[in-house]
């Protein structure tokens, strides 16, 4: 499985995510490209701990995303079009392409140079991951998205 944290996985992302322009459609989904640029930057502000992320969820529902979901995060199976987004991070309002793609790109890079970090957040409904699963999660996601919009 790619990693953000590799230079090959970095410079990947980076390369696809400057072949799309404000153009691009998707392929599934309901997000244009803009707001995916922009819903690719939440789970990063969480991840460098620019954002907090609030969820109400009790034992049995932490315990069931810890258990079930969160292996899929990160394994080397690519996540299947059309998953179900959680409200904490859709997009629906406008957003302006160039800026949005900007600060994703400004955002990955900072991501990327977290790779000999050990203290990271804990996940609201995830728990605890190490700095191996962060880099292939972050790039399984953004994978992804650059795929929706076929780059």
């Amino acid at each position: 499985m790619n990693s953000i944290f590799t230079d090959e996985g970095h410079q990947n992302i980076i390369k696809r995510l400057n072949r799309l322009t404000e153009d691009s459609e998707a392929h599934w989904g309901k997000m244009n490209v803009a707001q995916m640029l922009k819903h690719c930057q939440l789970p990063l502000n969480i991840a460098t701990e620019k954002t907090e992320m609030k969820v109400k969820a009790g034992a049995l529902k932490r315990f069931i995303f810890k258990s079930f979901i969160k292996p899929h995060m990160y394994n080397d199976k690519p996540w299947r079009p059309n998953l179900q987004t959680p409200k904490e991070f859709v997009v629906a309002n406008s957003q302006e392409f160039t800026s949005e793609k900007e600060n994703l790109t400004q955002l990955i890079n900072e991501f990327a140079s977290k790779k000999n970090a050990t203290n990271w957040p804990t996940h609201p409904l995830f728990g605890d991951f190490t700095t191996e699963q962060r880099g292939k999660m972050q790039y399984k996601h953004l994978d992804h998205h650059l795929k929706q919009f076929g780059v």
